[in-house]
Formats: C-alpha cells, structure tokens, sequence
C-alpha cells in the first residue's frame, strides 16, 4: 500500500533526494550511505523491488492506478527527480566548492562518514564474531578498493551499459561509491561529465526549437552513451534491490555489519589529505570538454599539523560529524513525540 505523504513530507523526501543525488556523484561519497542515514533505504530497496512482472502486467492491462500504487511510485518518482535535479543544481554547488575549498569539503565529508558509522552501528546490538568478521571483511574490501589504480576511457556501448549497472551501485549500496567506481573503470569523465555536458545542451537547443544537433555526430554519439548508461543504470537499480532485499531479509546482521565495515574502508576514498595525479596522454595532461585538467587519481599524505589549514579541516570534520549527530537527534526527537 502506497503511503500518503503531507506536501511537507513530500518536499522534505525530495530534499533527500537532492542529496542522495549530489552524493552520488562526488567521488568517495555514497548515495546509499546518504539513503541510509537519512533513514529511507529500506523502503527504496522496497519500492524498486516492485518493479516487476506484475507491475507490467498492470501497466499492460490499463489498470494505471493500481499500477502506481503497487509501485510505490510517487516515492520513487520524488526521489529521483530530486537525484536528477541534483545534478544540474546541487551538483554545480559542490563542484565549485571541491575546485576552490577541496580540503576542507573532503574534510566535512569525511566528518559525515564517520558521523555515519556511529548513527549505523549504535543500535546493532550483538557483535558476535560472526558479525565482527563481517565487519573486518567490509572494511578491507572497501579499502581496498580506494588503492586500485584506475583503468583507461572505454566508450564500447556494452561496457558502457555494464558502467551504468555498476556506477548506479552507490545508490543502492552503503559506503560504496558509484562515482569512484566509475573513475577506477575509466570512464567518469565521460559518463558524468562530457555526456551530462552535451545532454545539457541538447535539451536547451530543444527548449528553443534548435534541432542542428541531430546533424552532429560527436553529440549524437554522447547521447548513444548517455542513453545506454542510463538504461543500465535502470536495470542495476532493479536487479540490485532484488538482491540486497533477499540478503537483508535473511541475513540483516551479517549483511549491516559488512555494510558498516564498508563505509568504514571508504574513508581512505575520501581522506581529505591528498594530492591530484593527473591524466596523461602523449606526455600532455587530459583536458576535458570543458578545459578542465582530468583528474586519474589521488595521491594521499598525512597533515602537518604545523599548518593553520589543517586544523581548519580538523574543524571541518568535526562539523561533518555534528551534522550526522543533528540528524540522529533529530530522528529520535521525532520517534518520542
């Protein structure tokens, strides 16, 4: 059954979504872990696991409402068109931010996630070596896959579509990020920067009638990728919910724990002390459509604690982890009343 839903609640879950969204877009940052904290995971997992043989058949036989009842859709709906706004909203916001205060929105990130740990494993209750193990295991993948060394652009439409399945990934999955995925698999630059950009574009020269894009093949190869990525990232959204649905409903405690450990080993992703390791190609650093230097990777170092900038981050990250705590409480306030 559909949950009705006040125009303030509404608006709140599409808040939600804006920042799911932008999450899910900022390398190291997950929109699962963002679902999670802001306490709707459960009922997204829900809502994409309806979408099944029987919602076609509704859709094939008229009954609409039923339909969008059985679906959750309204939900579902708010929530990803406050993703998608994200990225052409809040998403401009943080880019302008990382490129001119990176330190300290790596730091207040960094914050969050530990903030985030806390708010996710202080109800766990029974850490038995079992779930412990569980949680060293998360921990070690999730570090481990902040030191892999990304791979070279692939524009294939195959490998494209399976990106698309596997970046979308850091919606569904606490503590992993879609977006750093897609960096280690080479294409993030193209998939959520050069074909958003071009997408973008398109729909402005539709708005104005403008249709001398269908004339250019290099904007219609991107809207190939982004239509492709797309379609992937649909089909990873559903599949995956069927998946992390059927594991939380047996196996919660293994599965929270390793989720937990998880989020944990993202830390390294976004240790706000690092340096940029730029692409090359024939000795020249990559430039992107928008002249934007290409970042490949990270370089991480520990803080000098000599210098006033890094006990601002220090501050930064206390701020992070005072947000998840406001949140927290926030959430029990409202479970009293």
């Amino acid at each position: 059954m559909q949950k009705e839903r006040t125009f303030i609640e509404k608006l709140s879950l599409f808040f939600k979504g804006l920042i799911m969204g932008a999450a899910n877009k900022v390398p190291g940052v997950s929109g699962g872990t963002a679902s999670f904290v802001l306490g709707f995971y459960e009922e997204l997992i829900y809502s994409f696991q309806k979408i099944n043989l029987k919602a076609l058949k509704l859709v094939l036989n008229g009954r609409f409402r039923s339909f969008f009842t059985y679906t959750n859709s309204q939900f579902i709906f708010i929530v990803i068109s406050g993703s998608v706004f994200s990225y052409f909203t809040v998403s401009l916001v943080l880019d302008f931010f990382l490129q001119n205060f990176e330190l300290y929105v790596w730091s207040c990130f960094f914050g969050m996630i530990i903030g985030s740990i806390y708010y996710i494993g202080k109800d766990f209750g029974d850490w038995n070596f079992k779930n412990f193990s569980s949680l060293v295991i998360g921990a070690v993948v999730g570090l481990g896959i902040s030191f892999l060394t990304p791979a070279g652009e692939n524009d294939n439409l195959w490998f494209v579509f399976i990106c698309g399945i596997i970046g979308i990934s850091g919606m569904i999955l606490p503590g992993l990020s879609g977006s750093f995925i897609l960096i280690l698999l080479g294409n993030y630059v193209l998939l959520l920067v050069d074909s958003v950009n071009v997408l973008s574009g398109v729909i402005k020269d539709i708005l104005i009638f403008n249709f001398d894009f269908l004339e250019d093949p290099s904007k219609i190869h991107y809207l190939k990728i982004i239509g492709v990525f797309t379609a992937g990232s649909a089909f990873g959204l559903v599949s995956l919910s069927y998946v992390i649905g059927y594991v939380l409903k047996r196996w919660n405690q293994i599965v929270t724990a390793i989720i937990i450990g998880f989020i944990t080993g993202s830390l390294g992703i976004v240790w706000p002390w690092k340096e940029k390791i730029f692409k090359l190609e024939n000795g020249q650093i990559l430039i992107d459509q928008n002249g934007d230097q290409v970042i490949e990777n990270y370089q991480r170092f520990m803080p000098d604690i000599t210098d006033s900038t890094t006990w601002f981050a220090i501050l930064y990250i206390v701020l992070g982890i005072s947000l998840i705590l406001l949140v927290d409480y926030y959430g029990r306030k409202r479970k009293i009343k």
